[in-house]
């Protein structure tokens, strides 16, 4: 089978979708089928085929102000040509869209139905029906997080999105779904729920995974790893990935300093961007009283990487915004890690509360500076949580079983757009 895959992003080290994406075609070429890519630059002599991990990918050049992606997004004319090109060079019987709702834009899904691909669309994110990360749904602090309201409509967008909300977007985008696509996957159950509350329908829940069998880093790595970051006594909480308010960051300040109290060696890890952590965190970390507890190591990949999980205590996701998955959390079950995890979104699909770590409200500070000291002050309670999500993570996240649903989903979609080719008026009897 020749599978091409949609997504706006190529480097894996930058965003969940794009790593799954990479390690899927990695299994499925394993298995004996071929895959490539069609993705996006933002500079025009970048637009040229290319190889990122084993995989042909197809660059198309696309670069506009992002104020008008709600127009650009439902048809980039920049980038249709490329699109059309890659299609036909490659000839794919599926294409599998992951993300394309910034440069690809929706018309391509119509581009690779006319080239006579079935087509499998997976929701990583909100937005088919949200302009941007969803924060509005739980009420917020007034309303204690508590609030789960999914459903879009002009008298929430419109205060939020401003000149950017364009009237008829979410209709425009369902329509193009339900003509072009075969077959609807979500990443997790809560963002399927999500959906659906939009009228959007969801075929299927495939959960995100991740390669596993890779060896760990040794003892003698992780504290070299400690050593270098002046943690070598230290407690350390961890979070990791892109740096963002919605992310909880500021939640996990106001947690660091209650445990601090108890904890005087506690020390927050920040996994991400030295850049955007100097520019929009440390003052807020100085008027919280945090700055010297908080270890902004920038951004890691590779054993560099490794070696910061499996030096971290305590791994913390503490969103307030909607986390459709947390693909984090799978990387420190995968060290054996105990995780402390929102619970917006889908990240109660992957931590299971109570056994291989908590999950909870990240608006109740003082309920998530509790579960963090719990795991901190009770080792046997943290290595069994650990030892339990890397159980979790092996029988139920690997790339395996997430590579055999989808190929399950590439069956379905070629059969279905079979069948819709048949019924067509034009078919032959």
């Amino acid at each position: 089978m020749r599978i091409l895959f949609l997504n706006d992003l190529s480097d894996p080290r930058i965003g969940s979708s794009i790593r799954l994406m990479y390690q899927l075609g990695r299994r499925l070429r394993e298995l004996g089928h071929e895959t490539a890519l069609v993705t996006a630059v933002q500079d025009a002599a970048l637009a040229t085929p290319t190889e990122i991990e084993g995989m042909r990918v197809f660059r198309v050049f696309s670069r506009y102000n992002p104020r008008f992606r709600s127009w650009v997004s439902l048809d980039n004319r920049r980038a249709r040509a490329g699109v059309r090109a890659a299609l036909a060079e490659f000839r794919p019987d599926v294409v599998h869209s992951h993300l394309i709702h910034t440069h690809l834009s929706y018309a391509s899904l119509r581009a690779a139905r006319e080239a006579g691909a079935a087509v499998v669309f997976t929701a990583h994110d909100v937005m088919t029906f949200c302009y941007q990360k969803l924060t509005c749904f739980h009420g917020g602090a007034e309303h204690g997080g508590e609030l789960r309201d999914y459903r879009a409509y002009w008298q929430k967008c419109v205060p939020c999105q401003r000149l950017r909300y364009r009237p008829g977007r979410n209709a425009a985008i369902a329509k193009l779904l339900e003509r072009d696509v075969q077959r609807f996957t979500a990443v997790s159950h809560e963002l399927a729920k999500a959906l659906e509350a939009n009228d959007l329908r969801v075929d299927r829940v495939v959960h995100n995974a991740i390669e596993l069998g890779r060896a760990l880093p040794n003892a003698e790595a992780v504290q070299s790893f400690r050593t270098k970051h002046k943690l070598t006594k230290a407690r350390i909480v961890t979070i990791a990935g892109r740096l963002h308010e919605q992310k909880g960051v500021l939640q996990l300040f106001r947690a660091l300093e209650l445990l601090a109290r108890r904890f005087p060696e506690v020390r927050l890890m920040v996994m991400g961007h030295r850049k955007v952590y100097d520019e929009e965190f440390a003052d807020a970390a100085a008027r919280l009283g945090v700055a010297a507890l908080v270890a902004p190591v920038g951004w890691l990949d590779g054993e560099e990487l490794a070696c910061a999980y499996a030096a971290t205590d305590v791994f913390v996701t503490p969103s307030i915004c909607f986390d459709t998955f947390g693909l984090v959390n799978l990387e420190a079950m995968e060290h054996a890690r105990p995780v402390v995890a929102t619970s917006f979104g889908g990240s109660p699909e992957v931590v299971e509360d109570g056994v291989s770590g908590f999950v909870v409200n990240p608006f109740d500070t003082q309920a998530l500076a509790e579960r963090i000291g719990r795991l901190l002050a009770d080792g046997e309670l943290s290595r069994r949580m650990g030892a339990a999500g890397r159980t979790r993570l092996l029988e139920r996240f690997g790339i395996e079983r997430a590579a055999a649903e989808y190929l399950e989903e590439y069956q379905a979609a070629l059969a279905a757009a079979g069948a819709r080719a048949a019924a067509a008026p034009n078919a032959s009897s």
